[in-house]
């Protein structure tokens, strides 16, 4: 079956290295300057590899399909942007704000997105061995994507992922693949992660109340002193090897 990952392995191959980025972070301040709600700022396609693009303002800015590897988007403004189908592997993103964003077919692998607005954000990307700690992805939209299956099983791939102490009540996260990511202290309060890939997963200290993780892979997740309230079990495979679970939780 083709997965997701063939549309990011074929989103990479859309660009080749290039010496430099097309431009400067003058000449992208002053094309952000006469963005409207209207007539957004063109950045489309565009090569903005490396480029340090802190503390910028893109809410009236079009980067679809942008070239933004490497890019520093610490405390930047990407709220409600449509990002599909840009390269943003290594990607600075710290602090930045991308509430109810789009990111659809993206790789973002190595991304650092510590303490970033994520809240309401639409993610269906490759973003194994990011950084995601203290990040808010309250009422977020992760989850499998259906109506796509003639081109495999869309969904977010979160292996080896930092979590810790985020924020992700709420937030769908269903059939995530979550191998060995870190959620210990994270806040996983009404969130969906049915049929998720929890292998190894340390969800130590993590508030599971009225979470759902029916159906999870559950093979050696930790879940020392995490609590769990009303949290649904439903179906779990290898629970039997998870730490920290009581017996009939």
């Amino acid at each position: 079956m083709k997965t997701l990952f063939f549309c990011f392995t074929l989103s990479l191959c859309l660009y080749l290295p290039t010496e430099a980025a097309e431009l400067t972070r003058n000449q992208v301040t002053q094309l952000l300057a006469t963005g409207t709600p209207t007539h957004p700022a063109n950045l489309r396609r565009k090569d903005l590899t490396d480029l340090d693009l802190s503390g910028l303002d893109f809410t009236h800015a079009d980067l679809w399909g942008a070239d933004l590897r490497r890019a520093n988007f610490t405390n930047s403004t990407l709220s409600g942007l449509n990002l599909d189908l840009t390269v943003m592997s290594k990607i600075n993103l710290s602090h930045a704000h991308l509430e109810n964003t789009s990111i659809f077919g993206v790789h973002m692998g190595g991304a650092n997105l510590t303490h970033a607005n994520l809240a309401g954000s639409r993610f269906i990307a490759n973003l194994d061995r990011s950084t995601l700690s203290y990040a808010d992805l309250t009422h977020a939209n992760w989850g499998v994507d259906m109506q796509n299956q003639p081109m495999g099983l869309m969904r977010v791939s979160l292996n080896n992922v930092d979590l810790s102490y985020a924020n992700a009540a709420h937030a769908n996260l269903t059939r995530a693949l979550l191998k060995h990511a870190n959620l210990s202290h994270a806040n996983l309060t009404h969130a969906i992660l049915s049929g998720a890939d929890l292998a190894g997963a340390d969800l130590s200290y993590a508030d599971l109340t009225d979470a759902d993780l029916s159906d999870c892979q559950l093979e050696d997740a930790d879940f020392t002193q995490a609590i769990i309230s009303n949290t649904q079990f439903t179906g779990v495979k290898n629970k039997n090897t998870a730490k920290g679970l009581p017996s009939q939780p």
